[in-house]
């Protein structure tokens, strides 16, 4: 098993900044895939960052030019970074993780509220 932990939601205003943070424990060993995806209210959950073991990144449309997503693969862990951040960024952030190219792993997720 691996255990997710994120941190680093909260309330922002628009435009404002936000630092996701999720660490791996357990069976770290083999970890592939990295990243971040959001559901917001009768919503389904979507993708909004990827990142692989190598460092090569993936993001959705909607959220390229503004997250950044990194990888400590040393600690294990995976960081968005959310900058001009809008309303509709609203959700509750996953972090996941996928081991050995099939198992999927995710946190119990952190909230992210954007006043408008």
């Amino acid at each position: 098993q691996v255990h997710l932990v994120e941190s680093g939601g909260g309330l922002v205003q628009a435009g404002g900044s936000l630092r996701l943070s999720c660490a791996a424990s357990g069976l770290v060993d083999n970890i592939n895939n990295m990243g971040w995806y959001r559901q917001a209210p009768g919503k389904q959950r979507e993708l909004v960052a990827a990142i692989t073991s190598s460092g090569i990144t993936n993001y959705a449309d909607s959220v390229k030019g503004r997250f950044t997503i990194s990888r400590d693969n040393a600690k294990n862990s995976v960081y968005l970074q959310m900058n001009s951040l809008k309303p509709e960024d609203t959700a509750i952030y996953y972090c996941q993780a996928r081991r050995l190219w099939q198992y999927d792993y995710w946190g119990q997720g952190t909230q992210v509220t954007v006043s408008s």
